[in-house]
């Protein structure tokens, strides 16, 4: 797990200066290391192997990217969740849940096809970062209206400030902000 954290760290940076309003995050380095792209998805589930969970949800798109790769090397199936889902005729097969406002101040309505989750199903939540919680807080929503079961949520980045709801998803990561620079 130590050498997985010193290639991420390593393959990350932060674009723009601290008082630049577009100062960002880039992760993309990660993408582009197979070293990374094939240790990811264990280190993820390395984080919530003893929970078993029987299915892994991550929204579009970094959160999808994670989430079948945690879930492959978990072997179990994956559960995507869409932003702003565009449901043409089947509206009524699908749960959504609104987030809070993000760390942009935007909320965003997320989407689930009724047929990925069902009653008794175990569900780790993936992403790359969580910052004020909002979209796991609105996937553990979707994950309470089929029925199923939230373990936690399994994250690259911990950026989190509220450790109450650090403690009420559950979350674990590999890095935590502070590690970034």
């Amino acid at each position: 797990m130590e050498e997985l954290k010193k290639t991420l760290q390593s393959s990350f940076r932060w674009i723009g200066d601290r008082t630049d309003p577009d100062y960002r995050a880039d992760v993309t380095g990660w993408w582009r290391s197979a070293e990374v792209v094939s240790r990811i998805g264990a280190g993820l589930a390395d984080l919530f192997d003893v929970e078993s969970p029987s299915v892994v949800m991550g929204t579009q798109s970094r959160g999808s990217l994670l989430g079948v790769l945690t879930a492959h090397s978990l072997g179990v199936g994956f559960a995507e969740v869409r932003k702003d889902p565009g449901r043409a005729a089947d509206s009524d097969a699908w749960w959504e849940a609104s987030t809070a406002p993000d760390y942009r101040n935007k909320q965003l309505r997320l989407g689930l096809r009724r047929s990925l989750l069902r009653a008794g199903d175990r569900v780790l939540f993936v992403d790359d970062w969580i910052a004020t919680g909002a979209q796991a807080e609105a996937c553990r929503r979707l994950v309470e209206l089929s029925g199923a079961q939230w373990i936690a949520a399994a994250v690259m980045v911990d950026g989190l400030t509220r450790a109450d709801l650090r403690r009420s998803l559950g979350v674990r990561s590999l890095l935590h902000i502070r590690e970034l620079g």
